[in-house]
């Protein structure tokens, strides 16, 4: 049943990387195309992270710190891709 979880939340993981790319061949700006892939990517990575959480419970403190690091690392660049593409629109 773990091994049947961790797969699932793998292939999840996988899915959500495909979704958020999808994304980048549309007609939308570059920051929504930005903002989508980065918000697939975080929750594709975690869940894939997750899956081998439960497939390698043993790695558990490495696991949880790579979570943490990229929920942490993927905000912070959200905020610095927002700020830098809002200071150009104040010059106008």
């Amino acid at each position: 049943m773990i091994n049947l979880l961790s797969y699932t939340c793998i292939g999840v993981g996988i899915f959500f990387w495909f979704w958020g790319t999808s994304h980048l061949l549309g007609k939308r700006s570059l920051l929504f195309k930005l903002h989508s892939l980065s918000v697939a990517d975080t929750l594709g990575s975690m869940s894939i992270i997750f899956g081998l959480l439960l497939k390698i419970p043993s790695e558990w403190p490495l696991l949880i710190l790579a979570i943490i690091s990229l929920a942490i690392w993927n905000t912070m660049l959200g905020y610095v891709l927002a700020y830098c593409s809002s200071s150009g629109d104040s010059d106008d």
